[in-house]
């Protein structure tokens, strides 16, 4: 990302306070959106509101669960690892760094669902 725009977004994005506490909260363990929401203290309309505007910028992962009973439901992990803004000859670059994972995480993830 090197518009403006995008680091305007971002900022702002970070600021809003749901967002802020939904990454956060995400930071330390996958969280669905019912948990976000008592989490965060937001309905959870709110909660799916700042979820979409989080993965726009992709700084939140989503993932489907399975329930035993056979429903399922998504959880969200953030990928935010860092975001540096710099300003260089008149103009500001941002650049993010995700998080990535393994596939050893995915796979323990998997395991452990199954138990």
């Amino acid at each position: 990302m090197t518009d403006g725009s995008d680091v305007r977004a971002v900022s702002a994005l970070l600021e809003d306070e749901y967002a802020h506490a939904i990454l956060i909260q995400t930071s330390r363990r996958e969280m669905s959106a019912p948990e976000l929401s008592e989490a965060c203290d937001a309905s959870v309309s709110t909660i799916y509101r700042r979820i979409e505007r989080l993965q726009e910028y992709d700084l939140l992962d989503e993932r489907l669960q399975l329930d035993r009973d056979g429903h399922h439901y998504n959880t969200y992990k953030a990928r935010l690892e860092r975001i540096e803004i710099e300003l260089t000859d008149g103009e500001f670059e941002i650049e993010v760094t995700y998080r990535e994972e393994t596939a050893a995480d995915r796979f323990t993830d998997l395991f452990e669902g199954l138990r």
